[in-house]
């Protein structure tokens, strides 16, 4: 696999990496294009197909784990994978693109193992694990009992936070996307003065 930049934002959810990756998205100079991860779980709310994932069956997973399909995956919750397929990577790539992941955290260092050199990895981290759970809460998407295995995994992965090149704190928005934006257009190699 060869082509343009790798642009990872991983995160415990809540944190706000999918608001600041849809802000990076809109950026035009920034030239990227999101990498859209396949999972078995069920569509959520308005979540459509191709857009926010390649929903596929538990069996279908398997069987693209076994043709060695995937660039990362991982078991997330029990029968609840998540995964990104090495052919969508590809497709960008051709399009001429810089590809941007919203993306857990294993599957994010996961990548930038494998792409050290193309790949900036940045580590969004909520200001507590307490704005989180409200954060979560306010979702209204899932039941506490799923809520919570959130926070507990949230633990976890803001331990990880000093394998990713950059950390952005989101406890200001505006701040996090100006902040955000900057380390994406140096990364890729955009003038920030014009």
């Amino acid at each position: 696999m060869k082509g343009g930049k790798l642009i990872i934002f991983s995160a415990p959810s809540g944190s706000g990496k999918t608001t600041i990756v849809r802000h990076l998205l809109k950026q035009s100079e920034l030239n990227l294009a999101f990498s859209v991860s396949a999972t078995s779980r069920p569509r959520r709310g308005k979540e459509k197909e191709g857009e926010h994932y390649y929903f596929i069956t538990v069996s279908e997973f398997k069987q693209h784990i076994k043709k060695d399909d995937f660039l990362e995956w991982e078991e997330v919750y029990r029968d609840n994978f998540y995964g990104t397929l090495k052919s969508e990577v590809e497709r960008l790539w051709a399009e001429g693109k810089n590809v941007i992941f919203d993306i857990d955290v294993a599957g994010g260092l996961r990548i930038k193992k494998k792409f050290p050199k193309e790949t900036l990895a940045v580590f969004v981290k909520p200001p507590s694990v307490d704005e989180l759970k409200i954060r979560l809460k306010k979702r209204s998407t899932e039941s506490d009992d799923k809520i919570n295995m959130r926070i507990a995994k949230a633990s976890v992965e803001l331990a990880t936070a000093p394998q990713f090149d950059k950390v952005i704190k989101n406890y200001d928005l505006d701040t996090a996307l100006n902040e955000a934006h900057e380390l994406v257009a140096e990364f890729v190699g955009v003038n920030q003065t014009e």
